[in-house]
């Protein structure tokens, strides 16, 4: 009898047992059911942080001084001083012309002037006593004058004979030798000051106003390395908008080029327009563009649960994937978080429950931050 009775007992707890692990087992279910109806979402919080509004355009590059050299007097070509590539100083001799005619004139010029200076002198003399009249004294004077401007007319012709460097710089090839005769048409060579380049590039009028002397901005161009940074400031902006492309030639001075970049090179150019500071951003994807604006979907909590919530927004500056929030009707602070990813694509609707997930690495725009 009481062998029985301990049977029926076990059976009675086994049961009970049974019957707990499958209340349990559904509540479980009921759960994963209740998840499942959720859509799944990829999150991100709103965030501060400063934007940079920049501009990318191609430049090309200009030496700081360039000039191709010409002699000033026709003759055959005496010698030639320099080599082709040398850095030269200003003022350095580069080509000399044969000056054996002039120098002969000037010997001949020379020695009426000494004559026309000593009657000048003995003119003086007789003039305080009264000796020659005044008529003598002032024909001795003029001679006197007349052969000193001769005299200054050849220096000056026999100097254009030397063909010197008007500004420290680099030489480029040479299209004259040593016998060759020139005229003023001739080009010897050319020769560029490399000591800081110009770069000049086109802005679309919509950004001019943003552009004045003292912008910076950074040069980026293939033969660099990749981690080169070589910046440079605006010196001139054109007041004139060219017709055909409604934009306007701007120029920019580079003080500590590398030896990397040339004169004629492109490289782009990106200009910062504008900073905002500590701006709400979120990321360009958690944008909505409906009929009545823009939107983002906030994540909100009602009654235990994550559900969508539609906020109209206005939209400011762009860039890198960002987007700066100006207005938000509703509350959209500082850390809430919105659907990033997949917006416009998902079945979403205001109230909808939702199972977020955050915003997946390669999505997130953190180089941004300036």
């Amino acid at each position: 009898m009481n062998r029985l009775f301990v049977s029926i007992a076990t059976g009675v707890a086994l049961l009970g047992m049974v019957a707990g692990c499958a209340r349990k087992e559904s509540a479980r279910s009921a759960s994963r059911a209740a998840t499942s109806l959720a859509q799944v979402v990829e999150v991100t919080p709103v965030v501060r942080r400063d934007l940079q509004e920049t501009l990318t355009v191609v430049g090309s590059f200009e030496a700081n001084e360039s000039a191709q050299l010409r002699p000033e007097a026709a003759g055959l070509v005496q010698a030639i001083y320099f080599e082709e590539g040398q850095v030269v100083k200003q003022g350095q001799l580069l080509m000399k012309i044969d000056d054996a005619e002039l120098q002969a004139q000037f010997a001949q010029v020379e020695a009426r002037f000494k004559l026309a200076e000593l009657n000048v002198a003995r003119s003086e003399n007789l003039s305080e006593t009264r000796t020659i009249p005044q008529s003598e004294y002032d024909r001795a004077r003029s001679e006197y004058a007349v052969a000193k401007a001769e005299r200054e007319v050849l220096k000056l012709r026999i100097e254009k004979t030397s063909l010197k460097a008007p500004f420290d710089g680099v030489i480029g090839s040479r299209t004259l030798s040593p016998g060759d005769y020139v005229t003023s048409g001739s080009i010897l060579t050319t020769i560029n000051d490399l000591s800081r380049l110009k770069i000049s590039f086109q802005v679309p009028e919509r950004y001019l106003g943003k552009i004045r002397p003292g912008t910076i901005f950074t040069i980026n161009a293939r033969n660099l390395e990749r981690q080169q940074k070589v910046t440079g400031e605006v010196y001139f902006v054109n007041s004139v908008i060219e017709r055909t492309t409604r934009a306007s030639e701007i120029k920019g001075y580079l003080t500590s080029p590398p030896s990397a970049l040339k004169p004629g090179m492109f490289a782009n150019v990106e200009i910062v327009l504008e900073v905002r500071r500590n701006t709400m951003t979120v990321p360009e994807g958690a944008i909505l563009t409906v009929t009545g604006g823009t939107q983002v979907i906030a994540v909100r909590e009602a009654k235990g649960e994550k559900v969508a919530a539609f906020v109209p927004v206005q939209i400011g500056l762009r860039t890198l994937g960002l987007a700066e929030i100006l207005a938000a009707e509703g509350t959209l602070t500082e850390g809430q978080e919105v659907v990033a990813a997949g917006v416009g694509a998902l079945i979403l609707y205001p109230g909808i429950k939702l199972n977020t997930r955050p915003l997946r690495a390669e999505f997130q725009q953190g180089d941004a931050v300036r």
